[in-house]
């Protein structure tokens, strides 16, 4: 098969549409939300529209969109198809959008607020603070995300409880111990309402910002 020889200036056009190809399959808030669940880990069409709040027909639709990118990847397994990250660069490229429109548009902290009303009511904890104090056993490292993501991958140590079984599990949690919350990240709200949960329980808390890959991002690895 024979190509048209193009002039340089076109064949430097046509890199930049297909650079294009990437930033237009992100252009749109849906499909960011499903990278940033999908970042957690492996999920079916049906359990990406529930979490996003979407159709089926409409969660498929965006999925297609960004496969066709090459951004994810579909597998079926059983009856169902599974949809994951098709590539880690996918994820720090999305991590990389948020950190500019977190330092570019004083929008993102105000939005922010309205969305967690919680976020500043519980204490925080600094990542190599909880490096430190996992290390030396004075804190306990509660994961509040669905299991599934867990086993995806999760902090050293961490005990898993997801948020809905966590009234029920309260005394698997030491009390003299400080318990830390963590949940997706920053844009996560499951680590707030966990934490007002044990807080009403008498229990000491605080709150991890981050999640796994702010984690993995400050040099720090996942469990085994």
């Amino acid at each position: 098969m024979s190509f048209e020889k193009k002039p340089p200036r076109a064949n430097k056009q046509d890199l930049y549409r297909l650079f294009a190809r990437i930033a237009a399959a992100m252009a749109n808030p849906h499909r960011l939300e499903l990278l940033d669940l999908l970042a957690q880990g492996p999920r079916t069409v049906e359990a990406l529209a529930r979490e996003a709040n979407l159709s089926i027909a409409n969660a498929s639709q965006h999925l297609q969109r960004l496969k066709r990118a090459r951004l994810v990847i579909d597998e079926r397994q059983g009856l169902y198809i599974h949809y994951r990250i098709a590539d880690p660069l996918v994820t720090q490229l999305w991590l990389h959008i948020r950190t500019v429109a977190e330092r570019r548009l004083d929008q993102v902290a105000v939005t922010l607020d309205a969305y967690r009303t919680q976020r500043h009511a519980f204490k925080r904890i600094a990542l190599d603070d909880l490096h430190a104090r996992l290390r030396e056993g004075k804190v306990v490292l509660l994961d509040v995300r669905p299991r599934a993501e867990y086993a995806a991958g999760h902090l050293p140590s961490a005990i898993s409880i997801p948020l809905e079984e966590l009234e029920r599990r309260l005394k698997e949690l030491p009390r003299r111990r400080t318990i830390v919350a963590y949940c997706r990240g920053p844009y996560c709200v499951l680590a707030d309402e966990a934490a007002e949960t044990l807080t009403r329980k008498g229990l000491r808390v605080a709150r991890l910002e981050e999640g796994v890959h702010e984690w993995q991002q400050a040099g720090y690895a996942l469990a085994d």
